[in-house]
């Protein structure tokens, strides 16, 4: 069975690759991992505040995920896998995925505008050759149809 890792945030590309990502699964009989990143917070000097902020960015994440996964199980009636780490993304995916063999496929959303985001720019360059696994990397550009009929 094909499982299919989507890294998830809050962002238009993110869900592009959610929407790839469950379609392709559906028609292959795979299944859905999410994975949300929480950056770590820059040193604050009273770490209560600190501490504070990490533990909101969480929580946000968790209900972003979650959230997303409900509507991944309405729509297929499989429900995904979730999980919510901090860290540096670089890093907490490739553990992610070191930790997961099962993984098929690791599914990115590019920004339309700029900077394709930096889990695309190292893991299409410097880090492609650290992946076990196909790297899927789905434009925020493409609509809905177009994803429907690539996937």
């Amino acid at each position: 069975m094909r499982t299919y890792l989507v890294i998830m945030d809050e962002t238009e590309e993110a869900r592009t690759a959610l929407r790839f990502a469950s379609r392709r699964a559906a028609k292959t009989g795979g299944e859905l991992q999410l994975l949300a990143v929480v950056p770590r917070e820059q040193f604050v000097a009273f770490g209560g505040v600190q501490a504070t902020i990490e533990e909101e960015a969480r929580a946000r994440a968790e209900v972003l995920v979650t959230s997303l996964a409900g509507s991944v199980f309405s729509q297929s009636g499989k429900m995904p896998a979730i999980s919510v780490r901090q860290g540096d993304g670089i890093k907490v995916v490739s553990e992610y995925l070191a930790e997961h063999p099962e993984v098929a496929a690791l599914v990115l959303g590019a920004a339309t505008d700029g900077s394709p985001g930096p889990l695309v720019t190292w893991f299409s360059g410097a880090g492609i050759g650290t992946l076990s696994c196909p790297l899927y990397i789905v434009s925020a550009a493409l609509d809905e149809a177009r994803i429907d009929d690539l996937s």
